[in-house]
């Protein structure tokens, strides 16, 4: 605390498993002291906190219990050898000397978080839900953004972002490509293009369907023409909390298809898009199509989740949700 001019009257951590700076991870011992000195809130955006190792985990319950014995030491962040109880033994000991003001963005991540080894520690905790910039991710034109970057205009596209597709296993890459591949086998009479952002590979076929690679664009703007321009966001991750891009997706009013995990229920209801089981490629798929096939189905779902990131996901209500709560802790 030291480091700045005046002692602040709130620390607000994000994710410590994942600081990129020149100091390298966030050091968990100095938590104690620190939210002895001023109020710590912690916002989780995944379940590393709670477990000995991984930041997702993937039909594993061994963070209810202590870790060890670990399924999968390659999920992310990877560890090469099995330390996992002695971690979460570690993390243990160090929550029991922290007070924790505790947010998630999701109530099915808080309820993790209630069932974890971090629960001693906390003060109060909240829910409040990730928002977008709904200035720049809003609906347009799809036919003006295809122009924009370069993509056909009598073809079904599909999108899929996230950075580093096929290198993240709880992504499902291989499921999402099933999927392009059986709706592609379903839809007659227009080609089917699937965008797989964040991602810089050679172009590849699924059956009758293309599959793009687009690298990965910091350009928010270039972002929001690709949701415009795609007729459905489809995502097929094992495991998530609550992907800002399927907010992103709806607030540019596309119709959103994919995988019933984390919070992605607590963002998509039966009007703005369709859940469905981890790994059913088939299930996708058909969801997908039936969107496709019917564009009335498809604008008036479009128009719902359009509507429903501007009353829930607006990044100025979190913002706010997050002043009145410092102001409270004050």
């Amino acid at each position: 605390l030291d480091l700045a001019p005046w002692q602040p009257d709130i620390v607000h951590c994000h994710n410590l498993h994942s600081f990129k700076g020149p100091m390298g991870h966030f050091d968990l011992t100095a938590l104690p002291a620190l939210s002895e000195k001023v109020p710590v809130v912690l916002t989780l955006h995944d379940a590393w906190l709670t477990t000995g190792h991984c930041a997702h985990p993937v039909n594993c319950d061994h963070w209810r219990t202590g870790c060890g014995d670990c399924p999968d030491l390659g999920l992310y962040p990877p560890v090469r050898a099995d330390a996992t109880a002695e971690n979460w033994r570690r993390k243990r000991d160090i929550f029991s000397r922290c007070r924790l003001y505790v947010a998630t963005p999701c109530r099915w991540l808080m309820n993790r978080v209630e069932q974890s080894m971090l629960r001693p520690a906390i003060i109060e905790s909240r829910v409040i839900p990730n928002g977008v910039e709904l200035t720049r991710f809003s609906p347009g034109d799809p036919r003006e953004a295809r122009r924009r970057l370069g993509l056909p205009e009598d073809a079904h596209i599909l999108l899929f972002a996230a950075h580093g597709i096929r290198g993240k296993s709880y992504k499902d890459f291989p499921t999402l490509r099933r999927a392009t591949e059986l709706i592609a086998a379903r839809i007659s009479g227009r080609n089917i293009l699937f965008l797989a952002l964040g991602e810089d590979a050679p172009a590849e076929r699924a059956g009758k369907a293309e599959i793009r690679f687009i690298p990965y664009q910091s350009d928010q703007d270039v972002m929001a023409d690709y949701y415009r321009a795609a007729d459905l966001y489809l995502h097929a991750a094992k495991a998530e909390t609550f992907p800002t891009t399927i907010l992103e997706a709806m607030a540019c009013g596309r119709t959103v298809v994919a995988t019933s995990v984390g919070g992605i229920p607590e963002q998509i209801s039966p009007e703005t898009g369709v859940t469905v089981p981890t790994g059913d490629a088939e299930a996708m798929a058909e969801a997908a199509a039936a969107i496709l096939d019917n564009k009335d189905t498809a604008k008036r779902m479009g128009a719902a989740a359009a509507k429903s990131a501007w009353n829930h996901f607006d990044q100025e209500k979190q913002a706010d949700s997050y002043l009145s709560w410092f102001d409270d802790i004050i």
